[in-house]
């Protein structure tokens, strides 16, 4: 009956507001939003048979797929809808923040809202490199890739991977025992479950799917891997920006966004990237003193490099192991077709994840499991791994010792990168892009952080004194006067 109600007395005053009655004055707004493009909240409502959250978010959205709201077109305020509907502003708010996770409208602040589109795929804005580099491009420092002769060989891995226990069976393995017990004890502390995924993004993608809804907040250090900032803008998260020193995020910022009750804190821990840092394991208990009150946080650690970093960091996790996952991945070390990370946390959490993967691959192949098992256990595989971290950590070094010499400080002390201080990031990336020479604008890495920046891969640099030499003056002479002839 209310719902017939409510069509009935949507479909008087849509008929009111067509005829030219004008301005028709709605609760928490003033004229209709014809005027802009846009529908009347009577008018929408009028379209609305099912006044819950989802329901809303259906009509909507069905509008929006035939065309009847276009793109651009406003939309009436939260308040004006629920009283043409009869509901709480809390359930259009709910429906909004649906719409607004599936791309559909979009808020623009003091704007309001305003219709973006068929609902569509996030796509990765900032990890993604835009526009074509041309022909003219003689040295990527974009992608911090491995170098591929430096990976060890997948041969003998393979073929011990096929031998794996399991072969051909239908039946779901989070991760083999092989797999397993090669990785446990390199763990900072002891999980509750484990999960074996397809990279470590994948593994901190399925992690935040399962723990965020959207609205949500999460305290992220800044700044942080593009893609991670990718992550959390496709789930429709609150980014709350976590300021940082040489040994990753400072408590007192941490402090500042647990004060407005996030539901994740991520971050790197060791090799961050961009900036290379490390956490100790003084820093990581003063972290977890923080995190310690918050019963309803979820800490997630990404360890985008594993064994090819330098040294070991202090872990949350040996503090709040109930609430703290890790996920470590192995494809930058052993080669990234093998696309394996390993995830160990809170069973309650890993569950979550799992449950996830079963709507779509399932799980890891049990061939790839093993053969990175073999991979960790081999000695001559491990002797591969060790000497190519050396070779990383000697290109960093070889480059970072070159900027300083031209007046260009960076501070990364592990990982393959350098995150290189400039004076403008536009006229930096421009003058580069005439030489030749590609690099990562700084801001993709940051929600909030000012001094500008570029991120330089080194993994894949050349080895040859004099071509580092040349690599350096150049991108010295761009940071530090970036517009000069």
């Amino acid at each position: 009956m209310r719902q017939s109600a409510v069509r009935a007395k949507g479909g008087a005053m849509q008929e009111k507001a067509i005829s030219g009655a004008g301005a028709a004055q709605e609760a928490g707004g003033t004229a209709t939003e014809e005027e802009g493009g846009g529908w009347s909240a009577v008018r929408l409502a009028g379209r609305i048979t099912d006044p819950s959250a989802r329901g809303i978010a259906a009509a909507m959205t069905d509008l929006i797929r035939a065309g009847d709201l276009a793109p651009g077109s406003a939309l009436p305020t939260v308040r004006a809808l629920a009283a043409a509907l009869e509901v709480s502003p809390g359930t259009v708010a709910e429906a909004w923040a649906l719409l607004r996770g599936r791309r559909t409208i979009a808020t623009l602040g003091r704007r309001g809202s305003v219709v973006s589109g068929p609902p569509s795929v996030p796509h990765p804005v900032r990890y993604e490199r835009v526009g074509d580099l041309g022909p003219h491009l003689t040295l990527d420092l974009a992608v911090a890739a491995p170098d591929r002769a430096l990976l060890p060989a997948l041969d003998g891995a393979l073929l011990a991977g096929a031998r794996t226990p399991q072969l051909n069976d239908y039946s779901r393995t989070a991760v083999t025992s092989a797999l397993l017990d090669a990785v446990r004890g390199s763990w900072p502390f002891e999980p509750e479950a484990w999960m074996a995924v397809g990279g470590g993004y994948e593994g901190v993608h399925l992690l935040c799917q399962a723990l965020i809804a959207p609205g949500d907040r999460v305290a992220v250090e800044e700044p942080t891997a593009a893609r991670l900032l990718d992550i959390l803008e496709s789930l429709g998260a609150q980014i709350l920006p976590v300021a940082c020193d040489a040994e990753g995020p400072l408590p007192d910022s941490l402090a500042d966004a647990v004060a407005r009750r996030p539901t994740l804190f991520l971050h790197q821990a060791r090799a961050q990237a961009p900036c290379g840092w490390t956490v100790s394991p003084a820093r990581a208990a003063a972290l977890a003193a923080v995190l310690e009150p918050a019963r309803n946080l979820t800490v997630i650690e990404d360890d985008g490099i594993g064994p090819l970093a330098r040294t070991a960091a202090g872990s949350i996790g040996t503090h709040l192991p109930e609430r703290t996952v890790l996920v470590r991945s192995y494809s930058k070390a052993y080669g990234p077709d093998l696309r394996i990370a390993v995830l160990g946390g809170p069973r309650e959490v890993v569950e979550r994840a799992r449950v996830l993967r079963t709507f779509g691959i399932g799980w890891t192949s049990r061939i790839l499991q093993d053969a990175l098992a073999h991979l960790l256990t081999d000695d001559t595989a491990s002797r591969t791994v060790r000497a190519a971290a050396d070779r990383y950590d000697l290109r960093r070094r070889g480059l970072a010792d070159r900027l300083a010499r031209h007046g260009v400080p960076t501070a990364n002390r592990d990982g393959l990168m350098l995150w290189v201080p400039v004076a403008d990031e536009t006229s930096t990336l421009v003058t580069l892009a005439a030489r030749g020479i590609t690099v990562s604008p700084g801001s993709r890495f940051c929600v909030s952080y000012s001094l500008p920046h570029v991120r330089v891969a080194t993994s894949r640099l050349t080895d040859d004194p004099e071509a580092l030499d040349r690599t350096a003056a150049v991108l010295a002479r761009a940071a530090v006067a970036p517009d000069a002839p």
